[in-house]
C-alpha cells in the first residue's frame, strides 16, 4: 500500500526519488485542513457511515490527536497518505499511514487493512522490519503510526551508485534472507519483495535495512497453496502467475533482488548488460 515510512525528499530534487513524493504546495491563506484530523472527522454528516475496520479494539485508539501530532505529507499510496507524526510527550519523530475508509470501496479492501495491521502485530520485533507502534481508527481512517525510516529507499541506493558490489551486495542480500526467514517462521508470506519496500533507518552507509509495506501479505500453513495474483511483476515468480504457489515465491523475489544489486537492471531486460 505505499511506503509507509519514508522521509520527504530534499527541496532541490536530487537524487534518484525525487519524482515519487510530490512537494506539497503552498497555502494562501491559513492551513489546510488535514482530511484524517479528528477536527474534519467531527464536520460529516450524522448519517455517514461508520465502518469498522479493526477487528481487535484493544490496542486501537480513537483520537489519534490526543498523543500524536500529524505533520508534513511523506508519501502517498493507493488508499491512503503517509505524514510526519510526532509523539507528544517525547517529541519522538514518527510516520503515520493513515488509510481513507472512503477508498475501501469493496469487502476485500476492507480484509487486506484489516490482514496488513494483524500480520504487523503478531510479527516479532525485528531489527530489520519496520516497527508498528500504535493503531487508530476513528470514522473516516484506519491510522498506523510507525517507526520513522529517514535513509530513503534500496532502490534509490542502487540507482545512485549503478549497481553494488558483490560484497556489499551480499550483506544486503543476507538481510532480506533473514527477513523472510523470519516472516516464514511465524507463517507469514510478504509477497511483495522489492527494493521499493526495503527503508534505511537513516542516511549512513551502515544504516539498518528494514522490510515495509505488508499490505498484500498473507498468513499461511505448511504445504498450504495460493492461486491470488499478486506483487510487482518484475519481482513475481512464475508459480503466482500459474495460480499455484507457496512460501517459496519470496525466495524467487528475493534472487531477482539480488541480480538487480548486482548489475543495476531487472534480469529479464539484462541480457546484453550483465553476463
Amino acid at each position: 500500500m505505499g511506503n509507509c515510512c519514508a522521509t520527504p525528499p530534499a527541496v532541490d530534487g536530487g537524487g534518484g526519488g525525487g519524482g515519487k513524493q510530490q512537494k506539497e504546495p503552498k497555502q494562501r491563506k491559513g492551513k489546510k485542513p488535514n482530511p484524517f484530523s479528528i477536527e474534519y472527522n467531527r464536520s460529516a454528516p450524522p448519517g455517514a457511515s461508520r465502518l469498522v475496520v479493526l477487528r481487535e479494539p484493544t490496542g486501537t485508539g480513537r483520537d489519534i490527536a490526543e498523543r500524536y501530532e500529524l505533520g508534513g505529507e511523506l508519501g502517498r499510496g493507493e488508499f491512503g497518505v503517509t505524514y510526519l507524526c510526532t509523539d507528544r510527550a517525547t517529541r519522538e519523530a514518527l510516520a503515520c499511514k493513515s488509510i481513507s475508509k472512503k477508498k475501501l470501496r469493496t469487502a476485500v479492501d476492507v480484509e487486506d487493512v484489516r490482514r496488513e495491521v494483524e500480520i504487523m502485530r503478531h510479527l516479532p520485533k525485528h531489527p530489520n522490519i519496520v516497527t508498528l507502534r500504535d493503531t487508530y481508527e476513528d470514522d473516516n481512517a484506519v491510522h498506523l503510526v510507525m517507526e520513522l525510516c529517514e535513509g530513503g529507499e534500496l532502490f534509490d541506493r542502487i540507482v545512485a551508485r549503478g549497481h553494488y558490489t558483490e560484497r556489499a551486495a551480499a550483506v544486503v542480500t543476507k538481510t532480506i534472507v533473514e527477513v523472510v526467514q523470519m516472516c516464514h517462521k511465524h507463517g507469514v508470506m510478504h509477497r511483495d519483495l522489492k527494493p521499493e519496500n526495503f527503508l534505511f533507518a537513516n542516511k549512513k552507509e551502515t544504516a539498518a535495512l528494514k522490510a515495509i509495506d505488508f499490505g498484500l501479505s498473507v498468513f499461511f500453513t505448511p504445504g498450504e497453496r495460493f492461486t491470488e495474483i499478486v506483487g510487482s511483476p518484475y519481482y513475481m515468480a512464475p508459480e503466482v502467475l500459474k495460480r499455484n504457489y507457496g512460501q517459496e515465491v519470496d525466495v524467487w523475489s528475493a534472487g531477482v533482488i539480488l541480480y538487480i544489486l548486482l548489475c543495476g537492471v531487472p534480469p529479464f531486460w539484462a541480457g546484453q548488460f550483465c553476463t
